[in-house]
């Protein structure tokens, strides 16, 4: 159960990321409200996954699911470049973490 709690509040990490963003300065309200309660639960989430999987797992996998599925959404969304060296590291970081879910 810390597993799957750990990786949605990775994904709810790209969210609060993205609507951060989006709410230019939290001068816009509903990405501002997304912000917030996605940030909170992600948090959550990591705390709770904690209490199972060692600090530094939890955290590397969780800011790694994180970064990758923000670049990602980036990358579709046109609001950054995409290309193949780019793609062919996010693939690399991607198995880091599941190379320590792995040893872990």
């Amino acid at each position: 159960m810390a597993w799957i709690l750990l990786i949605l509040s990775g994904m709810l990490e790209a969210v609060w990321a993205t609507a951060l963003d989006a709410s230019k300065g939290f001068r816009k309200f509903w990405p501002s409200a997304v912000f917030i309660l996605s940030y909170l639960a992600s948090l959550a989430g990591l705390a709770f996954g904690m209490t199972e999987i060692p600090v530094g797992t939890a955290y590397a996998v969780w800011v790694g699911i994180g970064a990758v599925l923000t670049a990602a959404w980036a990358m579709l969304t046109g609001a950054d470049r995409a290309s193949l060296i780019r793609v062919v590291l996010l693939v690399g970081l991607i198995g880091c973490v599941v190379g320590l879910k792995a040893v872990s």
